[in-house]
């Protein structure tokens, strides 16, 4: 949002490609050039004159100012006299204000549908779907009123609710101009979104068609986005299940959708060591960032206001600063995104419902600490961290090493159009899920609705360990324990480095971290002999009878069987157990059966 426009009489760089229609000069405010990006995309805008444009542009890449840019030109030309931007979120109803103001177009954010219309000293408003969805007629009325230039903020909240979609079209459909624009393109669902074409591929689906595309690969080499440095991190866990079943896993090795899931909710777990580990890991790469970059902040994504909280006192014990705490319900949230922005504090903590709408530019390290993990809100809550301010600045993502956010960190660059007629095998899944609901949910504090929370689940204990790096589509590190020398030498990565700098780098470390390892390898005992999976499922399958004939026997649970097993023979689940260890166990039942302790 801090990017500005123009400067008084100069000429506009693309001003000879544009319609006679339009001034050789400008008569509005502020600095700078446009980037070719937008540059590019104005031309298309004014040679196309549309009515309806879709831009889609990556987080960071600068919508706002291309948005505003042809805002303006079009109140010059007197093609519109009024204008209406439709935002997801009350804060960034601000900040697209404050935006406007810059250029010397007045926009009202505080107005409210009771309203009915806005002062005469401005020539428009900011509101949020939400609030357009309430009122659809009294926005349509406001648009038939006058020549309306409506700019759609994250179109793709069109289809977050039947309501929001309808109500956006009832309201915006006589408008004379209407600009929409995506920071993420848009996700697989079958519900159109207003205001948008699609196109039938040669499969027959009908996917939406944007006007112009600038995705993160093209904003990365153009140095209008930061490099990501994502440091993923493991590490033992272990829980309790609803049966009572005491449970182990190491986070993110290839168990079952329910054990990842589990473990990785024990890893975000306040009360363990794996967060506290990855937070205190995260304030060291800050300070290796701010010797170059003395103003970077950080900030961390939370699921919600309990989390939120105890992250928080986490980092002040780590740093010994207060830390920046936004929660959903606070009147003054907006007020200390601003104040945080401005400033020079290190930490800021948010329910991860702000992912789309805090915009300060200086973060420059973040820790994904939520389990929501849609394409969508990744991209979004990525976004936060990968506005460039100047050439060379590097963002570092901390993030739980599951499969699921190893794909997505590995695929930032890949384009997705939102698609029509998905295949009826999508429609026939009863667990499928459009991704504007998805969305929608992972931005609203709701964690007692989340499956996981409907069933008994007690975290027991967690160990952070470094796993790798990812960056620009290629892995690097061999792993090692939280605080080791490994660990500290992708840590200690300057914090000003050109992309193609943190690549030969990250080859550097990778090639240390591999020939330290074979060194290792060389001097240790030799390797335990190779596992029979014959006989430890035998021996799982004999242990899984014993246990339902105690069962069947005594009426206790089958978890409750397996917990008493574990705690009189030790070792971890039967799943992770050793043959040794179920030969324990079954030797320890057969005792239990003849009435032996």
């Amino acid at each position: 949002m801090s990017d500005t426009l123009f400067s008084i009489g100069e000429k506009l760089p693309m001003e000879d490609k544009l319609p006679p229609a339009y001034p050789e000069r400008a008569a509005w405010g502020t600095v700078t050039k446009l980037r070719q990006w937008q540059s590019e995309a104005l031309t298309k805008y004014f040679s196309d004159s549309p009515q309806d444009f879709l831009a889609v542009a990556t987080p960071g890449a600068g919508k706002t100012t291309f948005a505003l840019r042809v805002a303006a030109m079009l109140v010059e030309a007197g093609t519109i006299n009024r204008i209406t931007i439709v935002c997801p979120t009350e804060h960034l109803k601000r900040q697209w204000a404050d935006a406007a103001a810059r250029i010397g177009l007045s926009i009202d954010p505080n107005f409210k549908n009771s309203d009915g219309r806005h002062g005469a000293g401005y020539i428009g408003v900011a509101v949020t779907y939400a609030q357009v969805a309430s009122k659809p007629l009294l926005h349509r009325a406001k648009t038939e009123a006058a020549r309306t230039l409506v700019i759609l903020d994250e179109i793709h909240h069109g289809g977050d609710a039947l309501s929001w979609g309808e109500g956006i079209r009832e309201a915006f459909e006589p408008a004379a101009r209407r600009l929409a624009l995506t920071g993420t393109p848009f996700r697989s669902d079958t519900a159109s979104i207003p205001f948008v074409d699609y196109v039938e591929d040669s499969a027959g689906i009908r996917r939406s068609k944007a006007d112009y595309t600038y995705g993160y690969g093209n904003a990365l080499k153009d140095h209008v986005v930061r490099p990501v440095l994502f440091m993923a991190y493991s590490g033992h866990m272990r829980w309790k299940t609803s049966s009572g079943e005491e449970m182990e896993a190491q986070l993110g090795e290839g168990f079952t959708k329910d054990i990842t899931a589990h473990a990785w909710r024990t890893a975000l777990d306040p009360a363990g060591d794996w967060i506290p580990s990855v937070l205190a890991a995260a304030d060291k790469r800050l300070t290796e960032v701010r010797r170059t970059v003395p103003d970077a902040g950080a900030l961390v994504i939370a699921t919600d206001h309990e989390d939120a909280r105890a992250y928080a006192a986490q980092l002040k014990a780590i740093t010994g600063q207060d830390i920046t705490v936004i929660l959903s319900d606070d009147a003054k949230a907006s007020e200390k995104i601003e104040e945080f922005s401005d400033g020079d504090a290190r930490w800021m903590v948010a329910v991860r419902m702000v992912s789309e709408g805090v915009d300060v530019p200086r973060l420059c390290v973040g820790v994904y600490a939520t389990s929501t993990a849609t394409p969508l809100f990744f991209a979004q809550a990525i976004g936060r961290y990968v506005r460039s301010r100047r050439r060379g600045e590097v963002a570092s993502v901390f993030l739980p090493s599951v499969p699921i956010l190893m794909e997505l960190a590995n695929q930032m660059e890949l384009e997705r159009d939102h698609a029509l007629d998905r295949p009826e095998k999508h429609l026939e899944d009863p667990d499928f899920v459009p991704e504007e609901a998805l969305m929608a949910e992972a931005n609203r504090e709701d964690k007692a609705s989340d499956e996981l929370n409907k069933q008994k689940f007690e975290a027991l204990h967690s160990q952070a360990s470094f796993d790798r790096v990812l960056f620009d589509g290629g892995e690097f590190g061999t792993g090692g324990a939280a605080g080791s020398e490994e660990e500290l030498d992708f840590l200690g990565i300057p914090g000003l480095l050109d992309a193609e700098q943190v690549g030969v780098l990250l080859r550097q470390h990778q090639a240390k971290a591999v020939t330290k390892q074979k060194s290792s390898r060389q001097t240790a005992e030799p390797e335990p002999s190779v596992i029979d999976h014959r006989q430890l499922m035998e021996l799982r399958t004999q242990l899984s009878k014993n246990v339902a004939a105690w069962s069947a026997r005594t009426g206790t649970p089958h978890g409750v069987i397996h917990t008493s097993l574990r705690a009189a023979c030790g070792g971890p689940a039967v799943a992770q157990a050793n043959a040794d260890q179920l030969t324990s166990r079954l030797a320890k039942l057969q005792n239990w059966f003849i009435g032996r302790k």
